[in-house]
């Protein structure tokens, strides 16, 4: 790997992460506050697909991390979220983000995986749109 590509990597690395924790985010409220296993497992299985993705090139990812310099870590959110719909849309808005910036700067590292990372998000979107269908059929349940 060369030094050149150190900012390459570290957006590639901070995406990755992004990604994974939205990911991670939807999947617990599908789990815990709907009980829906069936939309879980589809949750689940695109972290996964995303994980072995960044695994390919784990080494790479934290050779070039930087936390420590990285001033964008200061950012604090400036709204509130006002319940859980809130929270779940800011997360798949975030990893959908996250995505198509894997997508672009997947061209410069390794560009095979481009259409991986386009799959991802399109399965997202259509991911997002079923967990909402779900999650106002399971919250008006509840309620």
């Amino acid at each position: 790997m060369e030094n050149k590509n150190r900012r390459y990597w570290r957006i590639i690395d901070v995406n990755f992460n992004r990604a994974r924790e939205g990911l991670r985010v939807i999947e617990d409220t599908g789990r815990f506050v709907m009980n829906n296993e069936k939309l879980v497992k589809k949750i689940r299985q695109l972290r996964q697909q995303l994980g072995k993705l960044s695994s390919a090139d784990y080494s790479g990812l934290l050779h070039f991390r930087d936390v420590e310099s990285d001033w964008g870590r200061e950012f604090s959110e400036n709204g509130t979220y006002q319940n859980i719909a809130e929270i779940v849309r800011a997360n798949f808005r975030r990893t959908e983000e996250a995505l198509r910036v894997l997508e672009e700067y997947s061209r410069l590292l390794f560009a095979a995986r481009r259409k991986q990372f386009k799959h991802l998000r399109f399965a997202l979107y259509q991911l997002e749109k079923d967990f909402f269908g779900s999650f106002e059929k399971s919250w008006t349940k509840k309620n």
